[in-house]
């Protein structure tokens, strides 16, 4: 890629699949060109420890500009979306609980999930992030984190999660629209 001597690289092909078979939006967090010139991003990779990257070519990705983003403020216990400059809505969300904190960082939506029982664990419906619990490893999707819905609206500005954003399922169901790849930005 660059030329640095003594470097060493490995080739490998990512699968960007979810389990639904959707082809996941990486998120790019770098661009940089090589000594010919040709450009490479840095994509943020939806797998443990979080925040792991890969460079790929430009000829081997196609870009896909997304205007929205989430912003996830654990101090206040709010989430907020995003389109351009437009606050689109916000939110009071549960958090993690001390035990189990809401881990920091830039993530994305790497799947969208329905469920049949609002009344269940998930709420009536779930972004499902790249990120995944500083903590839990032994949980659904190996402690991947997600903005999930909640049938209890006491859940609303407490800790009270595993890790995962809570979120009022009439409000969840506002932000079925969310593509896959939205930014993320979970901060204190």
């Amino acid at each position: 890629m660059w030329n640095v001597p003594g470097a060493q690289v490995a080739d490998f092909t990512f699968d960007a699949r979810n389990p639904f078979g959707d082809i996941s939006r990486l998120l790019v967090d770098g661009v940089r060109a090589d000594d010919a010139g040709d450009l490479w991003y840095r994509l943020l990779l939806p797998v443990r420890p979080n925040g792991r990257t890969a460079w790929v070519r430009q000829n081997e990705v196609r870009l896909i500009r997304l205007r929205g983003r989430i912003v996830v403020d654990l101090s206040e216990r709010t989430l907020r979306y995003w389109i351009g400059r437009r606050l689109v809505d916000r939110f009071r969300v549960g958090v993690g609980l001390p035990q189990f904190p809401t881990a920091l960082g830039t993530f994305y939506v790497w799947i969208k999930v329905s469920y049949p029982d609002p009344n269940g664990p998930y709420g009536a419906y779930a972004l499902g992030l790249s990120g995944f619990s500083p903590v839990l490893s032994d949980w659904p999707g190996g402690g991947r984190m997600a903005i999930h819905g909640t049938s209890d609206p006491s859940d609303q500005g407490r800790e009270v999660s595993h890790g995962c954003i809570r979120v009022y399922n009439p409000d969840m169901l506002k932000l079925r629209g969310v593509p896959l790849g939205t930014p993320v930005i979970i901060r204190r």
